[in-house]
């Protein structure tokens, strides 16, 4: 018998993947958490029916939503990570020498459990002496709080269900209180393509063009995403994403990255028309 995991991306549009096995499901408080094995992407984090992470290409994502910021600004030492349950985020953080601090805050543990068991090549960090675990309310957590940290990272899945508070302006205005002088905010910010991502990519970004006097949007490509076609968004006080990219900085690192370089961190600023319209 073959077995496969479908996606329903849009009411027309599906995208599947032939399954192995099954090798975690649980009911948790909040959410649908699956682990499936599949033969082309390794293993898959779903939630509540929804694509989180792929083995094969989750450093797409990961280096994408950390390296950024932290090219941007290099005294980055206090990190807040909202979010990010199956620890990739933490990974590649933690391969920052400079980074003193990480407080991740995930609402549901559940998750963490199973990425601990099951995802070993993203929640290979969480241990890390740097990282602080804590397992609430994102939004109530940075309620507050203020000049606390350099950097916060709001890996969120998409604005239904329990992620559906980590896109109001209240928590953006409580993120912006929380951030140093120089702070950035990097969020995930959904996709131009298909009409339910972009009306939310479209009201995340004039929520936070409200409150941050810098306020940009960058690309990435990763192929198990609806459309393959994803964005970040950059909020920062001070530090602008090109303008003040630090390329000696970059190259005193010596990255060994499979996705980020310094031409892609600036290429990915670079955006289509329809993009720009869309952003207007």
């Amino acid at each position: 018998m073959e077995l496969w995991y479908t996606e329903n991306q849009t009411d027309n549009v599906k995208f599947s993947m032939r399954v192995k096995k099954t090798l975690y499901s649980k009911k948790s408080q909040f959410q649908q958490i699956d682990v499936i094995d599949t033969y082309d992407f390794g293993r898959v984090l779903v939630i509540d029916g929804w694509t989180m992470i792929t083995e094969k290409d989750e450093f797409i994502y990961h280096e994408m939503i950390t390296h950024v910021p932290i090219m941007v600004n290099k005294d980055i030492k206090n990190v807040l990570v909202i979010g990010a349950g199956d620890g990739g985020t933490v990974r590649e953080l933690t391969r920052f020498n400079s980074i003193e601090r990480i407080d991740m805050v995930e609402l549901d543990e559940e998750v963490v459990k199973a990425a601990r068991e099951y995802l070993p090549f993203t929640s290979c960090k969480l241990d890390d002496p740097r990282v602080n675990l804590y397992f609430q309310d994102g939004i109530k957590f940075v309620e507050n709080k203020k000049n606390l940290y350099d950097l916060i990272i709001v890996d969120s899945t998409d604005p239904i269900g329990p992620g559906e508070g980590l896109f109001t302006r209240e928590f953006y205005k409580n993120c912006y209180e929380s951030l140093t002088d120089k702070g950035i905010l990097v969020n995930q910010g959904e996709s131009p393509y298909y009409d339910m991502n972009k009306k939310e990519m479209k009201r995340s970004n004039e929520k936070l063009k409200d409150i941050f006097p810098i306020c940009e949007v960058y690309q990435y490509m990763i192929p198990t995403y609806p459309s393959g076609y994803w964005f970040f968004g950059f909020a920062s006080k001070k530090l602008h994403p090109v303008n003040d990219f630090d390329e000696e900085f970059y190259n005193s690192l010596n990255l060994k990255d499979r996705y980020y370089n310094k031409d892609v961190h600036k290429a990915s600023f670079a955006l289509p028309n329809y993009v720009k319209e869309l952003l207007k």
